[in-house]
């Protein structure tokens, strides 16, 4: 019964990790959706990369040539330029769209085609952020609708399959739109939009501040409070990611009505997800900071061996302090997450990390005050040896290690160092066996009476 106050005094901070790793999990999403949806750059960037797949490149492609034929009698203009062809072209207006689609799709790889691409989607969301944000006098959408207008695109179709000049001039106004946001959406959209972006913060906040509180709280076991904290982050990552493959199946299944459209929609979600897997693997990467942080100031032999050829560098300020700035720039130049290409969560991190150094810090100088660098780089080198010797040897070097550690515990029996108990104890250890008993002396024969 003496561990029941124990026990529930870590509840409260293990329930605080809990509903930090739930809210970690829902922030993922919001941050996701708040950076796609609402950022005008990342919309842009993410078109581009659509317009480079093959396999939507072609969708776009067939829909741009569809639109041109919905809207232009291809089969008149073809009769118009060849009047004794008159007769076939139907059949050849036929013919000429399947090559058209292929003509258009070679298009939309050159720059100019991209760029008029880019410019629409980049018009297109900055139109959506003037509606869902309140709108303004200047915006004008066709019947209160959102949409995306490529009919720049669809001008430049025309005339690659030689139906372009005046025929171009006279396509309507709607032609080559695709609708983003109906008026009737307009309402809930613009609720949305002030939820996810108010949630894209409290949930991070709320999250951390959790975790935060729930080591603050475990006195006495705050390293496995970190630790869990860490694992945390890790499931709520990695829970995000099957989510997405989960909801992409849906989705994908919902929009892929046959077969052929299928690739260009699981393309469109994977390009169109892919910030949401840099949320989920950014809450994955610091979840693995916080457990290896936790396990380099436990009690096991590894964590203690590391801190004891730290401790007389990291005793120093500005030695710490100093490999910690390079470690800072080299992440700020990398910048493997959202967060560290932002300047206030970057300054947050480094704020984390320097506390993590300096608790760091005043261990290795409590446990080790006499620790030298002398010592420290002997045993560094010694290391370095121990694993050269073992990768030349390959997959040998621990059958051999064992065989010199066999030769050795010999030669210290043949010396009288160990004798034959002590020798058979160090043989059975060293092979993983239980250790034989040596054989009991042969009682004397007894004497033969005359």
């Amino acid at each position: 019964m003496a561990s029941g106050p124990a026990t529930r005094r870590r509840r409260l901070p293990l329930f605080l990790i809990g509903v930090g790793s739930l809210l970690a999990f829902l922030a993922i999403f919001a941050l996701w959706a708040n950076r796609q949806l609402l950022d005008t750059d990342n919309w842009t960037d993410t078109s581009s990369e659509l317009l480079e797949n093959d396999d939507i490149r072609g969708q776009v492609s067939i829909f741009l040539v569809d639109q041109l034929y919905a809207n232009v009698d291809v089969e008149d203009r073809i009769a118009d330029a060849f009047p004794r062809a008159q007769s076939i072209a139907g059949p050849v207006a036929g013919g000429l769209k399947d090559l058209a689609i292929r003509g258009v799709d070679g298009l939309l790889e050159r720059p100019r085609p991209q760029a008029l691409w880019e410019e629409a989607n980049r018009r297109a969301h900055r139109r959506l952020l003037q509606v869902l944000e309140g709108g303004g006098d200047n915006l004008s959408t066709e019947g209160g609708n959102v949409t995306l207008d490529l009919k720049s695109l669809l001008g430049q179709t025309a005339d690659s399959i030689g139906v372009g000049g005046r025929a171009s001039e006279k396509l309507p106004a709607d032609a080559a739109e695709i609708t983003i946001l109906e008026s009737d959406q307009l309402e809930l959209a613009q609720d949305g939009v002030q939820a996810l972006k108010t949630a894209a913060i409290v949930l991070v906040v709320l999250a951390l501040g959790l975790m935060a509180l729930a080591v603050y709280l475990a006195r006495g076991w705050r390293r496995e409070a970190l630790r869990a904290s860490g694992w945390g982050l890790v499931f709520a990552g990695a829970t995000a990611l099957i989510a997405r493959g989960l909801a992409g199946d849906a989705v994908v299944g919902a929009l892929a009505k046959t077969a052929s459209v299928k690739p260009a929609a699981e393309a469109a979600w994977s390009i169109g997800t892919s910030l949401h897997v840099e949320a989920a693997s950014a809450a994955i990467a610091y979840g693995v900071v916080l457990i290896l942080a936790a396990w380099l100031a436990g009690p096991t032999r590894p964590a203690v061996a590391t801190r004891r050829t730290l401790a007389p560098y990291i005793r120093e300020p500005r030695l710490a302090y100093g490999a910690l700035a390079v470690i800072v720039l080299l992440l700020v130049a990398w910048g493997p997450t959202p967060a560290l290409r932002r300047a206030i969560p970057t300054l947050i991190l480094i704020a984390l990390l320097a506390l993590g150094v300096e608790v760091l810090r005043r261990q290795a100088a409590r446990e080790f005050p006499d620790a030298s660098r002398a010592e420290s780089a002997a045993r560094m080198r010694e290391r370095a040896a121990k694993l050269g010797q073992a990768f030349r040897r390959g997959g040998g070097g621990a059958e051999e290690d064992r065989y010199e550690q066999l030769e050795r515990l010999g030669r210290l029996r043949d010396s009288g160092v160990l004798d034959t108990p002590e020798f058979e104890r160090e043989k059975a250890q060293l092979l993983g066996v239980a250790p034989v008993a040596p054989a009991a002396p042969a009682a004397p024969a007894a004497e033969e009476t005359s």
